[in-house]
């Protein structure tokens, strides 16, 4: 067999911007998708067949917002090793890329695992696009979960290790009140992708953070100031605003499902975008793990702490895409936007990523039809789900 023999993903429906259909078959070569062509092309005749067995072939989920997963946590050993295994537990969600994210710690463990996100690409750990670094330039009077003996207004040697030449993607979630335009506008210059998020910031100062670079909000309505009629506040500035993305959390416990249906009438299309922040239950049989040394349980799919703040949460990709369904009602194609599409544009990544189409990377999420997933492929290569 040739080293990269063309493969035709057959007997699938391809969900694209019109919702599923049946007829088409997407030929892959290698990691890339080479064409979208009808049942009956002649190019299908000599190529190596997949049967999809009837299943939805949507593309590949895109996570911007992954603390951990099987049972790993990203900040207890920032290491290739974790990176894998935290990958590896996401795949059986349909999640293709993701940004391991770092919450508030040391300048050490930052360092730490800027490397090794640099290491795991190099290394072409399937799935690793970069790093999300949420914290330490948060504000304690949002901080949720955070550990506020880490908080600190950056320094010159955070700017040069933030906006240092990296082999991914660096998101980067501060809080505008606490980050002056300055500096949120050299990081944002430098390729960095700054987003608001923990902050007592009041509608002014966002606008301001906006105007200066940053480009998206973390986990909207969670842990930032509220919307309100003469105080439109960090809410009111990410709805009103028509550039920026907002990472939703669609898990039915950190918003109310009809506040995230606002969220995503007001924002224009195209800039909601479904994250997790998962973390170590996700793909685990362990609920337990600790943070900032506090034990948190997940029961019921929310995670807490003893004093029942939220830490994060034990929700997985092919979960929100279901929720977004089934409690927003959400079509399947948009549900499927908002989880691959919308955040590769996001992270710049959308001439590549996040949609089935030729030339682009041949990573795809199989789902039946109670969006359970049964197959994810990542750069051409097929991982079956238990």
């Amino acid at each position: 067999m040739p080293p990269n023999p063309l493969i035709a993903l057959v007997n699938g429906r391809l969900v694209g911007d019109h919702g599923p259909r049946e007829g088409q078959v997407v030929l892959v070569r290698g990691k890339r998708i080479v064409a979208i062509v009808a049942h009956d092309d002649a190019r299908i005749g000599d190529a190596q067949k997949h049967d999809l067995k009837g299943n939805l072939l949507l593309p590949g989920f895109i996570d911007v917002q992954v603390n951990g997963g099987g049972g790993l946590l990203f900040n207890d050993a920032p290491t290739v090793d974790t990176l894998r295994g935290i990958a590896q537990a996401h795949r059986k969600f349909g999640t293709t890329g993701m940004l391991p994210t770092l919450i508030s710690d040391t300048a050490e463990q930052m360092h730490a695992a800027l490397a090794a996100v640099d290491e795991a690409i190099e290394q072409r750990v399937p799935g690793i696009l970069g790093i999300h670094v949420e914290g330490p330039f948060l504000a304690n009077a949002r901080k949720g979960i955070h550990n506020a003996d880490f908080f600190r207004l950056p320094d010159a040697s955070d700017i040069e290790v933030l906006t240092a030449p990296r082999k991914g993607v660096v998101m980067l979630t501060l809080a505008p009140d606490q980050v002056s335009p300055a500096i949120i506008a050299r990081l944002s210059e430098a390729g960095v992708v700054v987003v608001a998020g923990h902050t007592g910031a009041d509608y002014a100062t966002t606008r301001a953070a906006l105007d200066a670079g940053v480009c998206g909000f973390t986990h909207l309505y969670n842990a930032m100031t509220p919307l309100a009629s003469r105080d439109p506040g960090v809410v009111g500035a990410a709805l009103d605003d028509p550039y920026s993305w907002c990472g939703l959390i669609v898990d039915g416990h950190h918003v109310h499902p009809a506040t995230l249906r606002v969220a995503i009438a007001a924002k224009t299309p195209g800039k909601c975008v479904l994250v997790t922040d998962a973390m170590p239950p996700v793909g685990s049989d362990n609920p337990t793990y600790i943070l900032n040394g506090q034990t948190i349980v997940m029961r019921d799919g929310i995670c807490q702490s003893e004093a029942g703040v939220l830490a994060g949460s034990g929700l997985d990709m092919a979960g929100a895409v279901r929720n977004s369904i089934e409690m927003l009602g959400l079509p399947l194609a948009e549900a499927s936007r908002m989880a691959s599409s919308y955040p590769a544009a996001w992270i710049g990544l959308d001439r590549t990523h996040g949609r089935i189409a030729a030339g682009y990377r041949a990573d795809f999420a199989v789902m039946d039809d109670s969006f359970t997933v049964r197959e994810t492929w990542v750069d051409g290569v097929a991982y079956p789900v238990a």
